[in-house]
């Protein structure tokens, strides 16, 4: 019953709002990178050959910055979660360790 309640609280659903106005936007954003990555490499050969300096093209660099998107955006959710999520869950824990 104590976990029913939590789960109805304001403070679960302040939460909740942060974990999804955070996740979701980044996530949207990120997969359609992605997939623009993807057609430019399937329907746009010739620009994706563009050469930039010396044997490296514009594909290796997109390439290369999918990669380094996605470890940016898992330090940034850390970076997110400690700050903003994780003390209100510690909150919900505590109280409802607190009843047990």
């Amino acid at each position: 019953m104590a976990y029913r309640e939590a789960q109805e609280s304001a403070e679960f659903a302040e939460l909740r709002h942060a974990h999804r106005s955070f996740a979701f936007p980044l996530t949207i954003a990120f997969i359609t990178w992605y997939f623009l990555y993807v057609l430019l490499s399937s329907y746009a050969g010739g620009f994706m050959g563009t050469k930039l300096l010396g044997n490296i093209n514009v594909a290796f660099v997109l390439g290369v910055a999918q990669f380094v998107s996605t470890f940016l955006i898992a330090w940034w959710y850390s970076r997110h979660a400690e700050a903003k999520l994780d003390p209100k869950a510690d909150a919900i824990k505590a109280r409802l360790e607190g009843q047990a």
